[in-house]
């Protein structure tokens, strides 16, 4: 046992609102993981850098010196630094010293990020690490962690944005850490596997994703910039063990060429921050492997798991798993609750559906968001008096407790009298052979009241008129639910976690 490790290892494993906080996690996890390897990071010059749990640690804490010299005491610092773990350890360095960092996605525009410093009122902008190893206490030993209690706030990540202002959503030491908390009893077995990941650590997704294995004692390789065919080759050239990103990612991998590439290192898919399509989820199962034996080569199929969450409830609420070699755990269920959540489906008078009917899914756990800073209107929109979450997913009781998602409560298409649900028909439209990705939503129709349509993406080298496309859609589905308009595009318009921007896509359909 690491010396001073006992302790901390309670902390970490007793479970939901464990004492672990951000303030003094990189702290403890030097203590428990030592020169063992947290992440191998690829730079943005082309080096790549190693960098162990003490190491983390230590640059840290040198951080931590000169945020405290710089910002006062719980006041918000935005972190506008490059995504990587940079990023993370000034968050980490941020929260050491009793301030709540606000990191900010790269691909933010300046007038974005302008609005982040004036909404949270930061007087601190850091833009880069380096910026903290020079001038006001740089030079100053690192302080003393602070000792925030778990239900306080521990940071402020700011909504995506897609509709309206991003908003600041004030998440406790116990929504972001306290879940993790059981990473820490990972078997020492896995701890010498390795995941790759592209994901942006200014979003909930990619900070919990990179944070949970180090708790665990996984190691980490990590790209600055999600790029397709690189993924594809440090899996093969590192035979890594897992991979975790959105299903866009995965449709982009899929393109560059997965099909032809030796996978079979991957004993597990990770996907999140989205609905990953459950075809996709079974080509990427078969790429990947159960178990590979010296000269006999690799046998079965990887697993997959998907989580399900957003940045109010701090990361994931429920997960599904798809074992090797059986067809559960995929499809539009958004699986089993995690430990310390609980579920309801209410009508839009706030009252239990019955018989199996859709409504929007409500939260409540020790994820749930505070708030959202400085803004009590929208606070009091998103939470209920009795401290439940309105998720604005649509969905409906499935068995054994889950639920299966339907669509988004403002993503609801009615036309002519009918209810329609862009995520069915997008699942449609991506059956043909030719299409790589459909994003259906309701415009304003003299006559129906909104009318269907749909932005599509179509596969390298296909020659599929729109036209042609409506045709075939009209004999798949209801006509009310078939486009009446498409249009192809080279690309969606996302966000900086590749989120759809769906108001960008609806100009597109203002004309005629």
């Amino acid at each position: 046992m690491i010396p001073g490790s006992r302790s901390i290892l309670r902390r970490l494993g007793v479970g939901l609102g464990a004492g672990l906080t951000l303030a003094s996690l990189a702290d403890d996890l030097a203590v428990i993981h030592g020169g063992s390897t947290a992440v191998t990071e690829e730079l943005p010059d082309g080096r790549t850098r190693k960098l162990t749990a003490a190491a983390m640690a230590r640059l840290v804490g040198r951080y931590s010196a000169a945020v405290a010299a710089r910002s006062a005491p719980g006041e918000p610092v935005v972190v506008a630094t490059p995504n990587g773990m940079d990023q993370l350890m000034v968050c980490l360095a941020v929260a050491r010293v009793g301030r709540l960092p606000a990191p900010v996605n790269p691909q933010m525009s300046t007038a974005e990020v302008r609005h982040v410093v004036s909404d949270c009122g930061a007087s601190l902008v850091v833009r880069s690490a380096s910026e903290l190893e020079r001038g006001k206490g740089s030079s100053s030993a690192a302080p003393s962690p602070a000792d925030p209690d778990p239900g306080d706030v521990a940071a402020l990540f700011y909504t995506s944005g897609t509709t309206g202002k991003p908003k600041g959503a004030e998440l406790t030491h116990r929504g972001l850490v306290g879940q993790m908390s059981a990473a820490a009893l990972t078997p020492p077995l896995l701890r010498g596997q390795e995941i790759l990941m592209g994901l942006p650590v200014a979003h909930i997704m990619g900070f919990i994703a990179v944070l949970a294995p180090m708790v665990s004692g996984v190691p980490v390789y990590f790209l600055d910039r999600f790029d397709a065919e690189r993924a594809l080759e440090v899996i093969e050239d590192r035979r890594v063990s897992g991979f975790m990103g959105v299903p866009a990612m995965y449709r982009m991998m899929l393109e560059a060429g997965a099909a032809d590439r030796d996978l079979t290192s991957v004993r597990f898919w990770l996907s999140g921050a989205d609905v990953m399509p459950a075809d996709l989820a079974r080509q990427f199962k078969s790429f990947g492997a159960t178990v590979s034996v010296p000269l006999l080569g690799s046998f079965g199929e990887a697993a997959f798991v998907e989580g399900y969450g957003m940045v109010e409830v701090a990361g994931g609420v429920a997960a599904k798993v798809s074992p090797p070699m059986l067809p559960i755990g995929l499809g539009d269920s958004l699986g089993i609750r995690l430990p310390g959540w609980e579920f309801r489906v209410v009508d839009d008078e706030g009252e239990p559906v019955r018989g199996g009917a859709s409504g929007e899914l409500q939260l409540r756990g020790p994820g749930v968001l505070e708030g959202y800073w400085g803004d009590e209107a929208n606070t009091a929109a998103v939470l209920t008096e009795d401290g439940w979450l309105r998720t604005g997913d649509l969905v409906r009781p499935g068995p054994l407790g889950t639920v299966v998602f339907c669509g988004r409560v403002k993503n609801v298409v009615l036309s002519g009298g009918y209810t329609v649900y862009p995520t069915e028909v997008e699942t449609d439209l991506e059956e043909h052979r030719d299409v790589a990705e459909a994003v259906v939503l309701g415009v304003p129709d003299a006559r129906f009241g909104e009318s269907v349509v749909a932005a599509v993406r179509l596969r390298p080298g296909a020659e599929l008129t729109e036209e042609a496309l409506m045709r075939w859609a009209s004999q798949r589905m209801a006509r009310y639910k078939a486009p009446r308009r498409i249009v192809f595009v080279d690309e969606m318009p996302v966000t900086g976690t590749r989120k759809v921007q769906r108001d960008k896509l609806a100009a597109l359909f203002t004309t005629a």
